[in-house]
């Protein structure tokens, strides 16, 4: 590695909005996030499908037509 073109490696505090902080190493300095680990939906278990339209609805209506067609095929 070359000397004098890299950025200094130093601690940094991390901020979420929803009040979480801890410490970590970045170029950058400082951050604040707006979500993270402790708060995002997908690491709580606390996720939920958001129906936008009724596409959910026609997804499992059209799922369900096609695996009765198939298992009349079968029959």
């Amino acid at each position: 590695m070359q000397k004098g073109i890299h950025p200094t490696y130093e601690f940094a505090n991390v901020s979420c909005a929803c009040g979480m902080t801890f410490q970590t190493r970045t170029t950058v300095g400082d951050l604040k996030v707006d979500i993270c680990s402790n708060c995002h939906p997908f690491y709580t278990g606390t996720q939920k499908i958001v129906d936008a339209e009724g596409r959910v609805e026609r997804f499992n209506k059209r799922y369900a037509k096609s695996s009765k067609a198939k298992a009349e095929a079968k029959v």
